[in-house]
């Protein structure tokens, strides 16, 4: 019997807590350990079958891992990734799992990947709570963002990088030299930056980066910004506008860009059938592009994990909480479809799927490229999604916060979350007395409750067990 030692969900949908709870049983094989050949410390996060540690895939797995940091810690992951750094800053997209060295392809020779680590470690901070991490890797993150900023960073202040590093290999971008995409993620890098710098009470240093961020916010704002079609282009090496609607283009809200104006027109093409609102949202090429495929041909309309995560986080920077959870139960469908087959046939997920029907995504001529349990992707998916939107709750140690988005009374919650030394449980469930929320903790803490937009109160929340009715509320 394999040993539940995870937080356990509770869902009136099986299925939904099935794979869930798969997710967790499979990601044993993905936790390795470095070795003397290698020198990539005492762990790391891989994909079995892959020769190579991949930076990108390690990043977004730690907005799950997190969630089990006991078993899979977060910073000894990290680590392993900082242990490389060179002398200049530079950090690698790739390393070889057979002796540790960088991997530096032709179409990406700086080893370049989206700079999302201050954004990570923020988010490491407030499930974990520990400060002394901050004060500790914030050399590591400065000589990171240096290394971005002197060998990326042209005259005109935008980023220019090749197309791989945008994690978008085959991506209709002809002529692209300046990518939305990076160029908001060193935004979100910037941003973050400043926010660690205000955990640590530095001003000067959360200034430093504030600076950066609104720099390049304007000059996103002035160039990227269209008016006429309210949405952000790549810039070709003249500055023009590239008109070319890609998944890329929602990364700005993330690095909250937009004002509330915008980013309502922005979220409305989210919504759009002729665009982004396929059956499992959201592909990564607008579906009215002629190069668009229905069978995802990579990046000209497949869905994935990690672009839909980006664009639910982004849309909740602007409180549409029923637009993310509502986008994030559609992807998990179609993810349940291939991990609940047809009789006859072993279920499992993939790294990518079909935006308008059902089954893995596919790429003409290449057999193997859509992997089989690929979870430093999908793991977004059937963990964070799942915990965050579909559940609806949101953690931060260093406040002593739990806040719970309840969109529907049904039976849901979270059993045995582990939060350094605090283990909270949060369940929903119809009594005879109506809808009683259950609690219990080892240590005090403040819990939020926002039922359906209707009702919100704060509470403390005592050690030990208690209960409340959601009428009485």
């Amino acid at each position: 019997m394999v040993k539940k030692d995870f937080p356990l969900i509770h869902y009136y949908d099986q299925d939904f807590v099935d794979i869930y709870e798969r997710s967790w049983i499979w990601m044993d094989e993905f936790l390795q350990k470095g070795d003397a050949k290698n020198n990539f410390g005492t762990h790391y996060f891989s994909f079995p079958e892959n020769e190579e540690i991949n930076f990108f895939e390690t990043q977004m797995a730690c907005f799950f891992l997190v969630y089990n940091n006991r078993n899979f810690p977060v910073e000894k992951i990290l680590n392993s990734f900082y242990s490389k750094q060179e002398e200049n800053g530079a950090i690698r997209w790739k390393y070889s799992k057979a002796d540790g060295k960088a991997i530096l392809p032709q179409e990406n020779p700086q080893g370049l990947c989206p700079p999302l680590i201050a954004w990570i470690e923020y988010d490491h901070y407030h499930k974990v709570g520990n400060k002394r991490r901050v004060k500790d890797i914030m050399p590591v993150l400065e000589r990171y963002f240096a290394w971005l900023e002197n060998n990326f960073r042209a005259e005109n202040g935008l980023y220019s990088v090749p197309l791989a590093a945008t994690m978008m290999e085959n991506s209709p971008r002809d002529g692209m030299v300046y990518p939305v995409d990076f160029n908001a993620q060193m935004a979100i890098n910037a941003l973050y930056m400043s926010a660690l710098g205000e955990i640590l009470n530095d001003k000067e240093l959360s200034f430093k980066y504030r600076k950066h961020y609104f720099s390049l916010k304007t000059r996103m704002n002035n160039k990227m910004w269209n008016h006429d079609e309210n949405y952000y282009y790549d810039l070709d090496k003249d500055e023009n506008q590239i008109k070319v609607k890609t998944i890329a283009s929602f990364w700005p809200l993330l690095a909250e860009m937009p004002n509330e104006d915008r980013a309502e027109l922005i979220i409305e093409e989210l919504k759009n059938p002729e665009t982004f609102a396929s059956e499992n949202p959201f592909p990564t090429l607008a579906m009215n592009d002629p190069k668009f495929s229905q069978d995802g041909e990579g990046f000209c309309g497949s869905v994935y994990s990690p672009f839909v995560f980006m664009i639910i986080k982004g849309i909740e920077k602007y409180n549409y909480f029923e637009f993310a959870r509502e986008s994030a139960i559609k992807h998990l469908y179609a993810v349940l479809d291939t991990f609940h087959p047809e009789k006859g046939q072993k279920g499992t997920i993939w790294e990518a799927y079909k935006p308008n029907t059902d089954g893995p995504a596919t790429k003409n001529g290449d057999s193997e490229w859509n992997r089989k349990i690929y979870l430093g992707y999908t793991g977004l998916s059937t963990i964070t999604l799942m915990i965050e939107n579909v559940i609806g709750l949101f953690v931060s140690l260093p406040r002593k916060t739990v806040d719970w988005i309840v969109p529907v009374l049904e039976l849901m919650g979270i059993e045995n979350l582990n939060l350094k030394r605090n283990k909270i449980t949060i369940l929903s469930n119809k009594t005879a007395r109506g809808w009683e929320i259950r609690l219990e903790s080892e240590k005090l803490y403040y819990f939020t409750i926002d039922i359906l937009g209707e009702k919100k109160k704060t509470l403390p929340i005592p050690s030990g067990k208690c209960s409340m009715l959601i009428d009485k509320l």
